[in-house]
């Protein structure tokens, strides 16, 4: 295993230089889940949570942090991202809140934690936003499923079923 890259040889937290490297690229999907009683799945499906649109406010919620991951995350860089998709698909055999993201730019470092960061917060929104009606859901399964672009090439696992 290499040497953690945002640690110097002291051991001291700090920012990668990525200057040097080469512009590429990059793509990263990650995808997570909330998970639900049926109940509170039938309210999301019929647009009846009383804080309004779940999925509506939950793709809207994950673009933001998306754009924000620097902010968010320390030592991650401010990125140019020139594509952001945030997908929540209903799943009745969770059941629950499928969430997909889809991150894109060009640049010297990838956008894996743009992706994470999008679906971590569209889940916790879609949590947020019903858990007048279920305190019990549980957001799980957050991780990144592609990466594309760079040195390191690809990596792809198999999506959630």
């Amino acid at each position: 295993m290499s040497r953690l890259s945002h640690l110097d040889a002291q051991g001291q937290a700090h920012m990668v230089d990525v200057g040097d490297k080469a512009a590429t690229a990059r793509v990263a999907i990650a995808e997570g889940r909330v998970v639900m009683q049926a109940e509170t799945l039938a309210i999301v499906r019929a647009g009846d949570a009383k804080k309004g649109d779940v999925l509506g406010a939950a793709r809207l919620a994950g673009i933001m942090a998306a754009k924000r991951t620097h902010e968010l995350i320390p030592l991650c860089h401010p990125l140019l991202i020139s594509k952001i998709a945030v997908d929540l698909v209903l799943d009745e055999a969770l059941p629950g809140v499928r969430v997909r993201a889809e991150v894109r730019m060009s640049g010297q470092t990838g956008v894996e934690m743009e992706a994470l960061t999008a679906v971590s917060v569209a889940c916790l929104t879609v949590y947020d936003m019903v858990k007048a009606v279920d305190r019990g859901m549980v957001v799980e399964g957050v991780r990144v499923v592609h990466k594309s672009g760079g040195k390191s090439g690809l990596h792809e696992v198999e999506p959630s079923r």
